[in-house]
């Protein structure tokens, strides 16, 4: 074919085309909606309105099913719970052995076994506070504080290494157990201090803890969170103890620490009422034997016993001393003398405090000491009985 003849056929099919009309050509409907009429434009407003009212109805339909759930499936709450929960401290701090305040004020007007008395940062208006609400009798709870058993620091304690990672005690503790060559001390990067909920620690010169006692509410976190635990809870009237927590030999403490414990015994020997033991190579004070006379610690050759009795008052014999010479038997300084049936008296230089003689006393007659609130209530205590004593005796014959 030629090139004229080939021009002329495209000129022909392109005449054809041009001629055809497109608009009439029945298209065959393929796939979903094929049949469907479809509109040009779309009318947004009422899709809108559409959509809202179907959505409303929706959320009414599930709304109303849910209400009717609730309803029907609702546990219902004791009222007290609530109230409780109100007056909890709400320190989450888990010393009431519960996961929460809330937690815990379920438990305690559940269970009549749970004690009113657990939530530690509340102190006792809080106790008092739960069992009203309770019907329970709130137990009246010793205070508590957390003690620091390490004296240990930058400038008494030996380092075996330079330490240059995260200043926190439990990442310290991943390198080989720490950096102070007494593995049983305060590492001093305050963890503690971080992780007390009443911002009652604060670290020290020497890098070591000290706990504020008018913010310190006893709840534990602090000793929860320490990794070589040398925080405890403690009773605060126990104010004599042996701060330290290392179970190394003698000479190896002495080595590691100025201020530990080298179980010398020495605080064995002298208390008067047999409230320290060494065992383990460390010496530990019985609380329950303690009488917190500090005699110890004067005795203590590293001063590794702590005495948080800052200034102890001096002992003074009154006039109603009746020259017993109890007094004087039992100082352990030798600071009471006197002649027998005569008015005896405590030489303010040599006496330490300790408040034995003024336990002792027969009459109550030495004041002064730390003890002496304790020792006069104890006095009248006798006294009454004794009275109460001779009175039923008095009575029995005319009886």
């Amino acid at each position: 074919m030629t090139d004229l003849n080939i021009t002329q056929a495209a000129a022909e099919i392109i005449r054809f085309f041009g001629a055809f009309d497109f608009n009439h050509i029945p298209l065959p409907m393929m796939g979903v909606g094929g049949g469907v009429e479809a509109r040009e434009t779309v009318d947004l407003i009422e899709v809108v309105k559409f959509t809202a009212a179907f959505l409303l109805g929706i959320g009414a339909l599930f709304g109303i099913g849910l209400a009717f759930a609730a309803k029907k499936f609702a546990v219902k709450e004791d009222p007290r719970v609530e109230q409780v929960s109100e007056v909890l401290a709400h320190a989450h701090c888990g010393a009431c052995g519960y996961p929460g305040c809330r937690q815990y004020a379920e438990a305690v007007v559940l269970n009549p076994d749970v004690k009113p008395s657990l939530c530690t940062p509340g102190g006792a208006a809080t106790a008092e506070a739960v069992a009203r609400i309770t019907g329970k009798v709130a137990e009246v709870a010793e205070p508590k504080i957390a003690r620091i058993f390490c004296q240990g620091g930058c400038s008494r304690a030996v380092r075996r290494f330079k330490y240059e990672g995260v200043k926190d005690c439990r990442a310290a503790i991943l390198a080989s157990g720490g950096d102070k060559a007494c593995i049983y001390g305060c590492l001093g990067y305050g963890s503690c201090s971080r992780a007390c909920p009443f911002g009652a620690i604060a670290m020290s010169a020497e890098n070591l803890p000290v706990v504020d006692p008018a913010k310190c509410t006893a709840c534990g976190v602090c000793a929860q969170t320490c990794p070589t635990k040398v925080i405890e809870i403690l009773p605060m009237a126990k104010e004599v103890l042996v701060s330290c927590h290392s179970k190394d030999r003698g000479p190896a403490t002495k080595q590691n620490c100025q201020v530990g414990c080298i179980a010398c015994g020495l605080c064995v020997k002298v208390c008067p009422y047999n409230a320290p033991t060494v065992e383990n190579y460390l010496s530990r004070i019985d609380l329950d034997k303690c009488r917190v006379c500090g005699l110890c610690v004067k005795k203590c050759p590293t001063n590794a016993i702590m005495d948080y009795i800052p200034k102890r008052p001096k002992a003074f014999v009154t006039e109603k001393c009746i020259g017993c010479h109890a007094c004087a038997k039992v100082c352990p300084v030798n600071a009471a003398s006197g002649e027998l049936k005569k008015l005896h008296v405590i030489n303010q230089d040599i006496c330490i405090g300790c408040g034995i003689c003024a336990a002792k006393c027969p009459k109550a007659a030495i004041t002064g000491t730390f003890n002496y609130a304790e020792v006069i209530a104890a006095y009248e205590a006798k006294q009454a009985e004794i009275a109460r004593a001779r009175a039923e005796k008095e009575a029995a014959p005319q009886a």
